[in-house]
């Protein structure tokens, strides 16, 4: 689902004003390892110090317009890191969910999983549909968390489903892959930003990013705060979306 008009901005408390707001933020957190590294601190300590950053940027897309926000916490490629490393991981969303999850109802946030939730801890699983269920009526903010979610198994999994259910392939459209996706029902995302510098995709929302503006950010992710967005809302603001036609002229 394409989002090819800009939303224009409301004014946010401070006064700052954009020219236009993307509908749907996703961002690829990265860099929490090396920002731990940096500091003499073992991984895990980046990778709770991204968590506690979270909630400062959740609050600033809300202040500034933005409608969906999509992180990527956890890919299926992951659990090919350290075992003590994915152990602690899993454990740290426990903290989170606990943690966050009455403070994001109270922000007015909906909380939507997308990925899959096979081989997910049983507790983790009920806590994410207690999670979904809990905030489903919240409207201020869409908060979309990729948690064991690979962009190709995705599509994968969009492929078997149509297979199940008979689906021909000249009824096979944009749209009706769409459906399919973890994402149905999301509009695609207008932005996607990836902290720490890295210039690389790494299977994330390779579907719907298509036509996505693109931001890569050098801080590492438990420093991107409120600033570092604006900085990237505003970079959205100035380009011109094509969607593969030409520049608009005059």
């Amino acid at each position: 689902m394409k989002s090819k008009e800009k939303t224009p901005a409301n004014p946010p408390a401070d006064g700052v004003l954009l020219a236009s707001v993307p509908q749907h933020v996703a961002i690829i957190m990265d860099g929490n390892g090396r920002w731990a590294q940096a500091r003499g601190l073992p991984r895990l300590a980046g990778h709770r110090a991204g968590t506690e950053n979270l909630r400062r940027v959740i609050e600033a897309c809300a202040e500034f317009g933005v409608r969906y926000l999509t992180i990527y916490a956890f890919s299926t490629e992951n659990w090919g890191r350290p075992e003590d490393e994915v152990s602690g991981l899993m454990n740290l969303f426990d903290d989170v969910f606990d943690r966050e999850l009455a403070e994001l109802h109270r922000q007015g946030a909906r909380l939507i999983h997308i990925g899959r939730l096979d081989g997910v801890r049983p507790k983790m699983v009920a806590k994410i549909r207690k999670g979904e269920e809990h905030t489903r009526d919240n409207k201020r903010l869409t908060l979309c968390v990729a948690f064991n979610y690979g962009g190709r198994d995705e599509i994968v999994c969009a492929i078997q489903k149509m297979l199940t259910e008979g689906v021909q392939p000249e009824d096979v459209t944009d749209e009706l892959v769409s459906q399919y996706l973890f994402t149905a029902g999301i509009p695609d995302p207008d932005l996607v930003i990836r902290t720490s510098g890295e210039m690389r995709t790494s299977n994330f929302l390779i579907w719907q990013s298509a036509y996505a503006e693109w931001v890569f950010p050098e801080v590492f992710w438990p420093d991107f705060g409120r600033e570092e967005l604006l900085k990237a809302l505003k970079e959205y603001a100035r380009r011109e979306r094509r969607f593969g036609l030409v520049p608009t002229t005059g």
